[in-house]
């Protein structure tokens, strides 16, 4: 086989970059060591930064989105028995997000490529980038029992923190950074109507929760765990009961309790692979880098690399100017490192440690009351909430 882009992986990073190659006369093939089933009922992030939200309706996946799509105009925090909103409209001269479960853009795409091209193979394991500073990079992978090689002009790696794309850099080239937390999130899913109109995030001196949502029908909560912990360890009455404890206010405010459908443990990390260019095998995603999911940065930084890289190849199709392309780590690492020191600073703020003293809790509340009680710090939280610009 051979095209202008192969593709490793794909989940939504691969699939947007396909869609908008593909609208601009590019043709790539993707590969997804993964089944149908399996990428479209993989459970990830759901809220989306009005780039985010762009980049889809410009890659045709629009429609399911406007209409099932929950826009919200701020976040909740809360600590002390106190509830404090962040209103971005006001504060970002009118941006907001929107929850659309991961689930959902991936069936979108999924949908798109198999109907309007380009080829989009599952099952389709990915083995080695052969080759990756030439002029025609081979990608070596595995379908339907049979070994088979694709040729490129250039290779995506789109498949994820565990996929083999990063793994090819020869040694030396370049340089990762990682972090550990010393907790994990215990996240669950829940067939009973959202508690909020909007996201909450709570810090209380039992740890950190959130409630988010997927639908006006599906909650999406989360509890701050230790490190390692296992989720049958924790039953269903456990959780609701001790996520009531961690969102309790002074106040009129009930957590409403449902079914759990799913449970999951989350352990939170950060880590950044510099460059994310290889003679002509470019990362994006999670191949990458991937933060914290406090500050739901995940998904939203695979996109804006996709967008990104989608321009680079576009410019370099129709002028044949590399200029993009030559400086694509460079700019995408600008505002990877942005969305890692917001997370990190989230992070801090809401989740106690085992060893806290006095001193990290009123430093913490004391980060808390300067947001919610200074016009500048919300705003800085905002843009960085609703999504800094792209760097072109």
């Amino acid at each position: 086989m051979r095209t202008t882009v192969g593709i490793i992986g794909g989940g939504p990073a691969g699939l947007l970059l396909a869609r908008l190659l593909h609208r601009a006369g590019i043709d790539c093939v993707v590969l997804e060591s993964r089944s149908r089933e399996y990428v479209e009922h993989r459970q990830r992030a759901g809220m989306l930064e009005q780039g985010t939200v762009d980049a889809l309706h410009e890659a045709g996946a629009g429609e399911r989105l406007d209409a099932e799509g929950l826009v919200h105009h701020g976040i909740e925090l809360r600590f002390d028995r106190e509830r404090h909103r962040v209103d971005f409209p006001s504060l970002t001269g009118g941006r907001t997000v929107t929850i659309y479960a991961q689930t959902e853009i991936v069936k979108d795409l999924v949908a798109l490529q198999l109907a309007e091209g380009p080829p989009l193979l599952f099952g389709a394991e990915a083995l080695a980038v052969e080759k990756p500073e030439s002029a025609s990079p081979v990608v070596r992978f595995r379908h339907e029992g049979r070994e088979r090689t694709l040729t490129c002009d250039w290779v995506a790696g789109c498949d994820g923190f565990h996929g083999i794309s990063r793994d090819v850099l020869p040694a030396g080239a370049g340089r990762s950074y990682a972090r550990s937390y010393p907790y994990a999130w215990l996240g669950v899913l829940a067939e009973v109507a959202p508690s909020c109109e909007e996201l909450i995030y709570a810090r209380s001196e039992r740890g950190f929760a959130l409630h988010s949502m997927r639908s006006p029908s599906v909650s999406r909560l989360y509890l701050q765990v230790p490190e390692g912990t296992d989720v049958r360890d924790w039953p269903d009455d456990r959780i609701w009961d001790e996520l009531a404890a961690r969102f309790a206010v002074d106040g009129d405010w009930t957590l409403q309790r449902g079914p759990v459908t799913a449970k999951s443990v989350t352990p939170m990390r950060a880590f950044v692979h510099e460059p994310m260019r290889h003679g002509r095998l470019l990362l994006a995603g999670d191949a990458a880098h991937i933060v914290p999911p406090t500050g739901a940065k995940g998904l939203n930084l695979a996109v804006s690399d996709v967008r990104v890289l989608a321009r680079g190849l576009e410019e370099l199709h129709r002028t044949g100017d590399s200029r993009i392309l030559d400086h694509y780590s460079e700019l995408c690492l600008r505002r990877v490192w942005q969305a890692v020191r917001f997370s990190d600073d989230m992070t801090r703020m809401l989740h106690t440690r085992a060893d806290e003293d006095a001193f990290d809790h009123r430093t913490q509340l004391a980060r808390l009351r300067r947001i919610t009680g200074s016009r500048d710090a919300a705003a800085e939280l905002a843009a960085n909430y609703t999504g800094l610009p792209l760097p072109l």
